[in-house]
């Protein structure tokens, strides 16, 4: 993967320069006695599903980080993925932090005292069950894709979450002091998205036959699999009671009215699909198909089933 100029190392530096520490952040402005139990618990299902995606960060990138190194990549990249390996550390802080601060023991240790509490500990139960398949098709196949389809797989997730986490603004008793919702972070995202299209940008143009024609189910595959958090989780991939859904949006819909600013199903959907565009533009440069994501009306080639060896996208 080449990276000759200086357009990536100033990506770096920026995102370094803006990096949030956790720390940093002023937790007693989060108080737990303004929401009820429910209300709680209905959060922290929020915070807990995200979990689900950044808690797998430190370790992917980790893995990435090393594989970078092994296959001799250039300095920025390396240094690109050891960064985002400590951005996605300080994501995974942060959950556990909200989490432990509306919920102590959550999201699997607490006591449910409610109908919807135990509906919310059953889902989390299952999103980490998907979250143990997703780690071990990922360890499979990071040998069997160059890091250009990794990173831009990446690209993918980080387009569609850039505008799909909570805002400022929604109410007066929302969450005021969250780490991935706040400017400086914002700042950090995009630095890392421009990161990731720099340098999947100067080795897409070089991708051999066989890479453009595995990289529109791996992009189909970031969908499905990053779906579950940006939108609703797709018939492929994911391993779910019946029931699960209709839960998770009850669960969604108590935090969005507590005053947690999630966005909603259409405004998810929306967000998606510029998301998509965002990249489609980007990859349609390097002759690659985009596939078609028929669940959001967006045509494109038919890339059969999604297995779990097939997930390698990250967050």
């Amino acid at each position: 993967m080449a990276v000759r100029d200086a357009e990536a190392r100033g990506n770096l530096r920026a995102r370094q320069a803006r990096r949030l520490q956790p720390a940093d952040i002023n937790w007693a402005e989060l108080s737990p006695e303004a929401w009820s139990d429910d209300e709680k618990v209905a959060i922290m299902y929020w915070w807990a599903l995200l979990s689900n995606f950044d808690s797998s960060g430190p370790a992917v990138f980790a893995r990435a980080t090393i594989h970078a190194w092994e296959t001799h990549e250039e300095d920025p990249v390396r240094k690109c993925f050891f960064s985002i390996t400590r951005d996605e550390t300080n994501h995974e802080e942060t959950c556990q932090r909200v989490i432990q601060r509306l919920v102590p023991n959550g999201p699997q240790g607490f006591a449910p005292k409610s109908e919807l509490q135990r509906v919310a500990l059953n889902n989390i139960g299952w999103l980490y069950h998907n979250g143990g398949r997703y780690w071990t098709g990922y360890n499979r196949a990071i040998d069997r894709y160059p890091l250009a389809v990794i990173f831009t797989s990446f690209m993918n997730g980080r387009s569609g979450v850039l505008d799909a986490v909570p805002r400022h603004g929604a109410r007066q008793r929302r969450i005021r002091c969250s780490a991935i919702s706040s400017p400086r972070s914002d700042a950090t995202r995009r630095a890392i998205s421009r990161s990731a299209s720099t340098c999947s940008r100067r080795s897409g143009r070089d991708l051999p036959t066989n890479t453009k024609l595995s990289s529109p189910k791996q992009l189909r595959a970031g969908f499905v699999f990053l779906s579950m958090v940006l939108w609703e989780p797709p018939g492929q991939f994911w391993d779910l009671p019946g029931y699960f859904l209709n839960n998770h949006r009850i669960l969604l819909r108590t935090a969005r009215e507590a005053g947690l600013g999630i966005l909603t199903f259409e405004q998810q959907a929306d967000n998606w699909r510029l998301a998509i565009a965002r990249v489609r533009k980007l990859v349609e440069r390097w002759d690659i198909q985009f596939p078609a994501i028929p669940e959001l009306d967006i045509e494109g080639v038919d890339v059969g089933d999604i297995t779990a060896e097939d997930i390698i996208p990250v967050f």
